[in-house]
């Protein structure tokens, strides 16, 4: 709450200029005059309109009506009760000129009118006449101030009509990119519509024809067979085809935060769950500093090599060590399977480990043990290289790994590992 009724900082020092200014002009005056009774003049009620008119200043962004009326009445009424002259207006003219630029424009001009009136009316009754003159000076004084004012709130309100207008013009540029990707998914899903139900039903009907007829003619009960492996290869392949086009034109940044290595024994939990014995070895104190990339490329390293141990080892038990140094972190996962005996091909999985680890600059080894079994084993700079693929990132690397075993088709198998 207290807060609320503090100064702002550009406020107090408005205020600390004015009455740099209005002791300024007292002590100007004090020489001009050669008389050193000027200060004793202005006590103490010409010292206390002087403080209120001045020190007001400091709250005016938070309170601008009343601190417009406090400053104008305490350095009008300054002038008409005799004291030293100076620069007490000032404050005044800065409330009145940031009242009308903060847009409270009756205000602002009801008060510049009325101090007007209050010193031409005072100057009638105690000269006996109207001092156009000085009515006319004062007068001058209050337009100028109200209407710089005005120029300012105006100003002020095309830009914020300008930057609305380019928040209204991004907006519309992203209405239209929603809606053309909506249209393509719309189409994508025709496409798909077309070819999966199509191909389906043939399979089904093949598939029912193929019972139908498996003992007493056998042969076309091949034959049948033959076309439902057919018509499903083509059906996967279109579909995936489908899949590559929407994963490319819904890409986009990650909102969620990138998983790191906090997050290896959730995997590990997983990976028991599906009847592997796990053991998670951590080393070393918390990742380098800058190692975001690093820990994510080790998560989805770990995640890649503990899911093909899953599918495709016939392991009993997987070992992960994680190794963080003072500027990298090194994972090893290492499982008791039974190696391929002609060797592994890299599917999607191992090359996208590869990828990842190259796009950070660092050095990835995968492949049997030489005491049975498989092992990934992977560094990964906190940083990226300099001698990595330009524009190569973790994130980068992620996208072209997602793909994990997917499409390998009959030769996952014989990869052991992809």
């Amino acid at each position: 709450m207290l807060s609320g009724l503090m100064p702002l900082r550009g406020d107090a020092l408005t205020a600390a200029v004015a009455a740099v200014v209005v002791i300024g002009s007292l002590t100007v005056v004090q020489g001009a005059s050669g008389t050193a009774d000027v200060w004793r003049a202005v006590m103490p009620w010409g010292m206390a309109l002087m403080v209120a008119a001045v020190a007001a200043l400091a709250w005016r962004s938070r309170f601008p009506v009343p601190v417009a009326l406090v400053a104008v009445a305490a350095s009008t009424v300054y002038y008409p009760l005799g004291f030293p002259d100076g620069a007490v207006g000032l404050a005044g003219v800065v409330a009145l000129f940031g009242l009308a630029a903060d847009g409270y424009r009756w205000q602002a001009w009801t008060l510049g009118l009325a101090q007007f009136l209050v010193i031409h009316v005072w100057e009638a009754v105690v000269f006996g006449s109207p001092r156009l003159d000085s009515a006319v000076a004062v007068l001058e004084m209050v337009l100028v101030v109200l209407i710089a004012g005005e120029v300012v709130r105006r100003r002020r309100e095309n830009r914020t009509l300008e930057r609305d207008r380019a928040d209204e013009a991004a907006r519309g540029r992203e209405e239209v990119l929603l809606r053309r990707a909506s249209e393509e998914r719309v189409r994508l899903a025709r496409e798909v519509h077309d070819a999966v139900a199509h191909n389906i039903s043939l399979i089904n009907v093949q598939a029912g024809t193929a019972l139908y007829l498996m003992d007493s003619q056998p042969e076309r009960a091949a034959e049948a067979l033959a076309t439902i492996k057919r018509t499903s290869k083509d059906t996967l392949r279109e579909l995936r085809a489908t899949l590559n086009v929407l994963r490319s034109v819904d890409e986009q940044a990650p909102r969620a935060p990138a998983p790191g290595l906090e997050r290896i024994e959730e995997l590990a939990d997983g990976a028991r769950g599906a009847g592997l014995e796990v053991r998670v070895v951590r080393r070393g104190g918390a990742p380098p500093p800058g190692a975001a990339g690093a820990e994510a490329a080790a998560y989805r390293i770990v995640q890649e090599a503990l899911t093909n141990a899953v599918r495709h080892s016939g392991a009993a038990a997987v070992t992960v060590e994680v190794d963080c140094g003072d500027d990298d972190v090194r994972v090893l996962v290492r499982d008791d399977g039974a190696a391929s005996a002609d060797g592994f091909t890299s599917g999607n999985g191992i090359t996208g480990i590869r990828e990842r680890v190259a796009a950070l600059g660092g050095d990835v080894a995968v492949g049997p043990c030489p005491g049975g079994g498989f092992a990934v084993r992977a560094r990964l700079p906190a940083t990226a290289n300099a001698g990595a693929p330009a524009g190569a990132t973790a994130e980068a690397a992620d996208s072209a790994a997602n793909g994990g075993d997917g499409g390998r088709g009959d030769r996952v198998r014989r990869e052991r590992r992809g």
